[in-house]
């Protein structure tokens, strides 16, 4: 037997998370309103159903990134899978032709909008298939894409079509200073993740939207770790310099990000939990 073939074929969630086999991604389609999604989807080997995640990518995309894909999305995807997860992640920019939006200041593809749209046309799709449990399908960002997920999830945004709604959702780093002037609330339970010292999307303007919230939302919560950065949650990222960024704490555009083990060890652990409710 070759072992190292095999240890590679592992998914090592690191830092102390349980290893699982790593899922085969698939390439599928989803039916838009005026478009065709391209996603990448994960799922459990067996018929199910499953319950399911739709997984919003932050402003960096979804393929055009290895590394990313590999430290961030690919981890978390085997995470979910190897907790009994059925994991869309719908292409918002690759989809329409786009590369990453970090440094674009007039982006073409907003969170409030057509991020918004993408999300339900992914939940419609899966509640198409038959491994999935219709019911139970929840949602998850990160950045640009947590954003888009609680913007997605507010009372006033509520889907319009007969599929059943999201069942929660979960928001890691997410920009919160526009949700928070429009005087944000969930209809579902949702989970905020963010850093003390997130220097591109501060805490600050998150724990005001989760407070505003209270006695008008869902469920709503957020956890701020000490010390940590955007990118928290990236496997075996040292903390590094970005610069030429839109809407960072720094008016030049420069932000940090990196793993934060002890912040990632708990977000592992939290978000299954959260989406297993």
């Amino acid at each position: 037997m070759d072992f190292r073939k095999f240890f590679l074929a592992l998914a090592g969630v690191a830092f102390g998370a349980t290893v699982a086999l790593a899922a085969t991604p698939e390439q599928v389609d989803i039916p838009a309103d005026t478009m065709t999604l391209h996603g990448t989807l994960y799922r459990p080997q067996g018929d199910g159903p499953f319950p399911a995640v739709v997984a919003m990518h932050d402003c960096g995309g979804l393929i055009r990134r290895p590394a990313t894909q590999s430290q961030l999305y690919g981890e978390w995807a085997n995470l979910l899978v190897g907790k009994g997860f059925v994991v869309l992640f719908p292409d918002s920019f690759g989809s329409r032709g786009l590369g990453p939006q970090c440094r674009e200041a007039n982006r073409k593809v907003r969170a409030r909008r057509e991020r918004v749209a993408d999300a339900n046309a992914a939940r419609r799709w899966l509640q198409s298939q038959s491994y999935v449990k219709a019911d139970h399908i929840s949602l998850l960002g990160w950045s640009h894409g947590g954003a888009a997920a609680l913007w997605t999830v507010r009372r006033t945004a509520a889907p319009h079509d007969a599929g059943a709604d999201f069942r929660s959702a979960v928001a890691l780093y997410p920009s919160c200073r526009r949700l928070r002037e429009t005087a944000w609330s969930a209809r579902v339970p949702t989970l905020v993740l963010i850093g003390s010292a997130d220097d591109w999307t501060p805490a600050p303007a998150c724990q005001q939207m989760v407070a505003g919230a209270r006695g008008r939302s869902a469920r709503a919560e957020i956890v701020v770790y000490p010390g940590a950065f955007h990118e928290f949650d990236r496997a075996n990222s040292p903390i590094r310099l970005r610069t030429g960024l839109i809407n960072t704490v720094d008016p030049s555009g420069r932000a940090h990000g990196g793993t934060n083990p002890a912040a990632r060890n708990d977000a592992l652990k939290r978000v299954p939990a959260w989406l297993e409710k």
